[in-house]
């Protein structure tokens, strides 16, 4: 099976996510080598997710390099029903404590965490630092 076809669902995630700049490379030693650049660190770690899915943790048969245009959030979030700011830490950081960062990064927009609205673009900050 080619290197292609085997990550063919990562190519289609990232045309999903909209990853710009993309290329992709089969060289004659059946490695597949892609470039992109994702809006953001979240988009980044969905590609990689997928990657390791398939390949493993360290995949020989792949080289990719991923860009993030906007590093200064993780991502944006909007507010679905049944959304809270714990649900929305749990997803994104898998740790439903983190709901106090994702609070002070929209204090513009929140003045209590219990309250947040269908429709809001939350910032999800990277926590990592």
């Amino acid at each position: 099976m080619a290197a292609k076809d085997k990550y063919s669902s990562v190519l289609a995630l990232g045309e999903k996510l909209g990853i710009r700049d993309g290329k992709l490379e089969e060289g004659a030693d059946g490695v597949l080598r892609m470039w992109g650049t994702a809006e953001d660190t979240y988009q980044k770690d969905q590609l990689w997710d997928a990657i390791k899915a398939i390949g493993g943790a360290s995949p020989t048969d792949l080289v990719a390099d991923i860009k993030v245009a906007n590093t200064d959030y993780y991502t944006k979030h909007t507010v679905a029903k049944g959304d809270s700011l714990s649900k929305i830490a749990k997803h994104y950081y898998d740790d439903m404590m983190k709901y106090k960062a994702i609070f002070d990064a929209n204090r513009d927009q929140l003045s209590d965490p219990d309250e947040i609205e269908v429709g809001q673009v939350l910032v999800i900050p990277n926590i990592w630092s």
